[in-house]
């Protein structure tokens, strides 16, 4: 792959390992083989928030090379659950939600008319806290 652009050489990397590999990255196999996908993800994340990446093309193989290697080491020092790469691990986080005050609103139910008289549906004497203060 020497030969090819850094353009063209991503687009024929395919595992983690290659990846690695290719920027001449040091990993530990067990590392890779379990969090192989959340480290390609994280590389992902970092480039897309790297913004516009320089136009010479060594310049461009070093940024993709530390990001990588960042990718990389952010699972070395932890882990999967802890990093939380893929949407799947926030699912069940507590989720923040925004009702106006203007949509809140007390619905009135019409009066039922029970022999209660309290709307519990009783027949005889009502057993309500309402009915026992009447008492």
């Amino acid at each position: 792959m020497d030969d090819l652009t850094l353009d063209e050489a991503l687009e024929e990397l395919e595992s983690a390992e290659d990846f690695l590999e290719y920027f001449g990255i040091a990993f530990d196999q067990k590392v890779v083989h379990v969090n192989r996908l959340h480290i390609l993800q994280r590389f992902h994340d970092y480039l897309a928030r790297a913004g516009a990446l320089p136009e010479d093309e060594p310049a461009r193989h070093a940024v993709h090379a530390e990001l990588l290697a960042r990718a990389y080491h952010d699972f070395v020092a932890s882990d999967a659950l802890t990093e939380k790469v893929f949407k799947v691990f926030h699912m069940h986080e507590p989720q923040t939600a925004f009702v106006p005050l203007t949509s809140i609103g007390v619905m009135k139910r019409e009066p039922e008319a029970h022999a209660g008289g309290c709307g519990c549906g009783n027949q005889g004497p009502c057993h309500s806290v309402e009915g026992a203060l009447r008492s």
